[in-house]
């Protein structure tokens, strides 16, 4: 019998988010907003059951909606993201900005952010589904690509 084939599946998501770089020397040390479009790669072999109602698939697409909106878009959609390690933050406790607020901790750039949404992802899925990549675009020109094979420990 021939082994299913590992196929790739893709969805993009889309949210919209601000953020500031604390201590640039540019632009983007001002809080500016991006509308990012994360692409999410998983790989994993089709369900060859027939009577599997995923008969055929890697995984639901309506399931990979559900896991990306859960860790990545409602936390993030609509906020602005920030270093918590800015000093403003560090000043006190109380210090509240209006509006939804993500500190991180770390400097919130696409690089740093793919990566983050990448350890967030592959701990929830299934266990058959392996992360294969994801591609954050901060503008349509510009974007951050996190890829298994790359940061294998």
């Amino acid at each position: 019998m021939k082994k299913s084939p590992v196929i790739r599946i893709t969805k993009q998501f889309g949210f919209e988010a601000a953020h500031v770089l604390w201590g640039h020397d540019g632009k983007c040390k001002n809080i500016h907003g991006h509308n990012y479009q994360l692409f999410v790669t998983v790989s994993g072999m089709p369900v060859n059951d027939v009577s599997n109602p995923k008969y055929g698939m890697v995984l639901d697409f309506s399931e990979l909606k559900t896991i990306i909106n859960e860790l990545i878009i409602k936390p993030f959609d609509h906020s602005l993201i920030v270093n918590e390690n800015i000093p403003l933050f560090k000043q006190s406790e109380t210090v509240k900005l209006p509006g939804k607020t993500i500190p991180l901790p770390y400097q919130p750039t696409c690089e740093n952010m793919v990566a983050d949404f990448a350890n967030r992802i592959k701990s929830k899925l299934p266990k058959h589904i392996k992360l294969h990549s994801l591609k954050l675009y901060e503008t349509p020109a510009a974007c951050a690509e996190w890829h298994t094979s790359d940061n294998q420990e």
